[in-house]
């Protein structure tokens, strides 16, 4: 019975075992070549927190990386993955983000990628929704947080010591990093300047850290599925006028008759049954005041001190559904003010889009840009491309 028992523990530690040997610089010859292409829509989470993927399209000078959260899965012919399709300027979008990822996710995905963000260019779509007055919580930051990240945070020597433990103390109040007890002395000992407990720790740390790390190889090689795409050859070849006009009629024939120029089938599943509850629910609110502004502030942080070059994209709130549920205008006309001009005055250029607020279908629902509010982004990101 003992050897019967004992003999499948072993083997399965010897297995283990050499799974976490067999070297990395191995690993990568197992992950398919066309693997970091069809990444690019994928919108894989498992991405987003690893390490490996990214560093290989940064490295790419083809691919332009978007930045942003739930819009970017909002797929239709203008999302730049399909019109920059059919109107190719040299370069492929590769997608990272999705609902819940905000300022100290993405600044933690920055730092991790330090070395390759020197003289890129990437474009990054800054959502109002972020900036609620109690800013990232649990919710939203547990399912996008990468333990990896935060390692590479920990060992990271290139960041300014100021923001590391700038990030290091915010990300620290979330309970996805309290209730991992490595990080958590690891980043304690980083705090407090404590060498013994650091160097104590380490050791751990580090093994840890390389586990997943391997992690992140063997995912890369087994995971994914791939989009497919649908590129409209009808936006092939047209000017900006032109194609404002058709993705208004394209988003007409999607709206239907509902008073706020959102896809109707949304509508009537959504928002119809709360239509009621949802009347002048949100008075008194504000996106003007938020902790995510300090956030976002390490995070402008990280991307000067790494040399990459941004475009920023700040879109609107849905206007009409905003006034439907009493969200002020000066709760929303503070929050543009105040967002453009942080970007602004990190010296980083925007793509100020806040005066759309009334659009007829800029917005497939009511907080996500589609139709003809990507336009206007392809637009920008295509002029933004081809400066020098």
């Amino acid at each position: 019975m003992k050897k019967r028992f004992f003999g499948p523990l072993i083997l399965a530690a010897v297995l283990f075992i050499g799974v976490l040997l067999v070297p990395n610089a191995w690993l990568s010859h197992l992950i398919p070549k066309d693997k970091l292409q069809k990444s690019a829509t994928e919108l894989d989470p498992g991405m987003f927190q690893g390490l490996y993927l990214q560093d290989e399209m940064l490295k790419d000078p083809t691919y332009l990386p978007i930045y942003g959260s739930s819009e970017l899965s909002r797929f239709d012919p203008y999302h730049p993955s399909n019109f920059f399709h059919e109107n190719p300027q040299g370069f492929t979008p590769y997608l990272i983000g999705k609902g819940g990822s905000q300022s100290l996710i993405h600044a933690m995905n920055f730092a991790a990628h330090m070395d390759e963000l020197k003289g890129k260019k990437l474009v990054f779509i800054v959502s109002p929704q972020w900036f609620v007055k109690w800013g990232s919580d649990e919710n939203h930051f547990a399912p996008n947080y990468s333990a990896l990240q935060a390692l590479n945070l920990a060992y990271n020597k290139e960041i300014d010591p100021t923001v590391k433990k700038e990030l290091i103390k915010r990300i620290m109040k979330f309970k996805a990093v309290k209730n991992d007890m490595v990080i958590t002395e690891l980043f304690k000992a980083e705090l407090s300047g404590n060498k013994f407990a650091y160097g104590a720790i380490s050791p751990i740390a580090k093994m840890y850290y390389g586990m997943l790390q391997k992690k992140d190889m063997y995912y890369t090689i087994g995971s994914g599925h791939e989009r497919k795409l649908q590129p409209s050859p009808s936006v092939k070849g047209k000017t900006w006028a032109e194609l404002e006009k058709e993705a208004s009629i394209f988003g007409a024939k999607r709206a239907g008759d509902n008073p706020f120029y959102i896809n109707q089938k949304l509508f009537d599943h959504k928002l119809k049954p709360i239509m009621k509850k949802m009347k002048d629910s949100r008075e008194g609110h504000s996106y003007a005041e938020s902790p995510e502004y300090k956030d976002f502030q390490i995070m402008l942080d990280i991307l000067k001190q790494a040399g990459a070059k941004p475009l920023f994209v700040t879109i609107p709130v849905n206007g009409k559904w905003y006034d439907y549920t009493g969200f002020p205008k000066e709760g929303r006309t503070g929050y543009y003010e105040k967002i453009n001009r942080q970007i602004r005055d990190n010296g980083y250029e925007v793509a100020d889009l806040t005066k759309h607020e009334y659009d007829p279908y800029f917005f497939k629902d009511t907080i996500h840009v589609s139709y003809k509010g990507w336009v206007y982004i392809d637009k920008a990101i295509e002029k933004f491309y081809k400066e020098q």
